[in-house]
């Protein structure tokens, strides 16, 4: 992020008085903290215009807690698509809650923000240990999950009526924005009660957070799609495999995906706009040299190539048009026009990918993530997400978080290690 002009501050709903339950354990300071920026001459750079260098506030349990644990009650929402690690989420925030804070009452929202809401008629479920014990085992939430956003009136009027004190909200982009605008309400309000964000994309596309939970799980399962595709082609003469992924804005899931196999020989991400015929162009002269290819494409690719659409999603996301049937039915019209006979396959694995429990790496990321909202949370700090940056946990102002999107950078070092690994042209315009 260029501007460094932003503040790290997280805000507070009051001094932290009670003794924390938990004991046995190195508590953080308050000042304890972390340096935004990694690289040297940026450093330089700030410290010689007589600027203060950004750094984040460090996770982690304290030696005093707002909350009286034995007179709370919290609420959690998954919204959004879903993500590998979700139940991992929910399952860490109500142990953590239990556990290391002795609250009992945990009540999980049906459906996203629609739960907080009095119109659906969802009935609230009390998120109990035997209840959550093995859920991590399972994929997707037991919750549910919708998208859009709810009256933000409602929703508090919900949350003041069944005196929840803590919200913990996962989710993307638009349920940050929906964390963010039912923590002014709640402010407005005057009332004391935390909304505590836990960044849930699959995309990987929230800013100020390292890597976001599913994420690795999505490209492991991605790998094994591509190796599928790879054998496709190879087992014809002039084979394609065309792989579409997840990656609406960022192509992350795809670049990743192409460097844990390097089988794949053209990626296609949104950062990076291509010709068609440059591209069509490119894919004959590899069939011409070895007889077969594989194509990975993020959803978001070349959007700029098909017909422009306004329709949105229920969270006002523009609907992208399909890059990989496009580039199913362009590529065979080429070949055809050119006379030369391809055998292509083409496959779309995402509602597959998102829906898997989450892999090892993930749980335990998952587990930290709940445990450091739950810390968080406990100490009276709102407006908030989770984070990880330069592998430490940390915590950003949700108004941070949704400024931006994380994209790859087309002059990276990630996509430049793409590149090299597919060896496809630099540039297909």
């Amino acid at each position: 992020m260029e501007n460094n002009n932003f503040s790290f501050e997280i805000e507070k709903l009051g001094e932290c008085k009670i003794p924390s339950p938990m004991s046995g354990i190195l508590f953080n300071r308050d000042d304890e903290s972390l340096l935004y920026h990694s690289r040297l001459e940026d450093i330089k750079k700030l410290l010689s215009q007589g600027k203060t260098l950004p750094s984040m506030e460090l996770a982690g349990p304290r030696g005093k807690i707002y909350f009286d644990p034995s007179k709370l009650k919290c609420g959690i929402v998954t919204c959004g698509g879903l993500c590998p690690g979700l139940n991992d989420v929910i399952r860490a925030i109500v142990l953590s809650l239990n556990y290391h804070y002795g609250v009992k009452t945990v009540f999980g929202f049906p459906f996203g923000y629609e739960g907080l809401t009095h119109r659906y008629s969802q009935t609230p479920v009390e998120l109990t240990i035997p209840l959550v014990s093995r859920i991590h085992e399972i994929g997707g939430t037991i919750l549910g999950s919708s998208r859009g956003p709810q009256d933000i009136s409602e929703m508090v009027d919900t949350l003041e009526r069944m005196s929840i004190g803590i919200l913990f909200t996962i989710g993307g982009d638009g349920t940050l924005r929906g964390a963010q605008a039912i923590s002014e309400e709640i402010k407005k309000r005057n009332l004391k009660i935390g909304v505590i964000g836990i960044p849930k994309t699959i995309d990987n596309d929230i800013s100020f957070v390292q890597k976001s939970f599913g994420f690795e799980t999505a490209v492991s399962e991605a790998r094994r799609v591509t190796y599928s595709a790879h054998s496709e082609a190879e087992g014809a003469r002039n084979g394609i495999g065309l792989v579409k992924l997840m990656g609406r804005d960022s192509g992350f899931i795809a670049a990743y995906a192409v460097l844990a196999d390097n089988q794949v020989n053209f990626c296609l991400i949104p950062e990076a706009p291509f010709k068609l015929e440059t591209f069509l162009h490119a894919l004959k002269e590899r069939l011409a040299k070895r007889g077969h290819a594989v194509i990975v494409a993020a959803e978001g690719a070349g959007q700029n190539l098909m017909k422009e659409t306004m329709e949105q999603d229920a969270s006002g996301n523009i609907r992208h048009n399909d890059i990989g049937i496009f580039l199913r039915d362009h590529i065979k019209d080429f070949f055809s026009q050119q006379g030369i006979e391809i055998n292509l396959k083409y496959i779309d694995p995402s509602y597959t990918i998102r829906s898997v429990p989450a892999n090892a790496h993930d749980s335990a990321f998952c587990l930290l993530l709940g445990q450091n909202a739950v810390h968080a949370g406990m100490t009276g700090r709102t407006n908030m997400m989770v984070s990880v940056w330069n592998n430490e946990a940390t915590y950003v102002p949700i108004s941070l978080a949704v400024s931006q999107r994380k994209k790859i950078d087309p002059e990276g070092w990630l996509w430049r290690s793409v590149l090299t690994s597919t060896g496809q042209p630099k540039k297909l315009l």
